[in-house]
């Protein structure tokens, strides 16, 4: 990290409001496309809930150059929460209508997503899209490693079945 964003880690921890705001622009587009991943339709609540409990905890943050795996953390939490939230932690996906005529490949990819569950689209997002070590984002997760293993390995296996179905 650069020190000046190490800088203004430290003003914001003293309370320096354009310091803060400073964070929110700089962490804004990292966390949200973490909590989209994830939270999906609700992924800008889970990211206003992460940038809001980023700042609340920033002064536990002992190393600013630890900011954004500390804030990866806080936004995977925030936006599994709200995708448990979204779903009502029913233990099944939300209904979806199938539109006959979609071929939009985005909107194909975002239906198979919605039909996991957030931890593991969680571990999709930290392995797939962030590119991290399964040891990472076990880290991240706060589960084993082999947790992370076959929730990866059960959320690829479901998403090239469906796929194919």
């Amino acid at each position: 990290m650069q020190s000046g964003l190490a800088a203004t880690v430290r003003a914001a921890q003293e309370g320096d409001t354009m310091a803060m705001n400073a964070l929110v622009d700089e962490l804004m587009p990292y966390v949200g496309r973490i909590c989209n991943g994830i939270a999906l339709g609700n992924g800008e609540d889970a990211a206003q809930d992460a940038l809001i409990a980023i700042l609340r905890s920033l002064r536990q943050l002992r190393e600013p150059e630890a900011l954004r795996p500390w804030a990866r953390r806080i936004a995977t939490r925030e936006a599994v929460r709200t995708a448990k939230r979204q779903r009502g932690d029913a233990g099944r996906p939300p209904e979806t209508v199938a539109a006959p005529d979609r071929t939009d490949l985005g909107v194909e990819i975002r239906d198979q997503l919605e039909r996991m569950d957030p931890e593991q689209r969680a571990v999709l997002v930290l392995r797939d899209l962030e590119g991290l070590s399964e040891q990472e984002a076990a880290e991240v997760l706060n589960v084993a490693q082999g947790t992370v293993k076959s929730r990866l390995h059960r959320a690829r296996a479901r998403f090239r079945r469906e796929w194919m179905a």
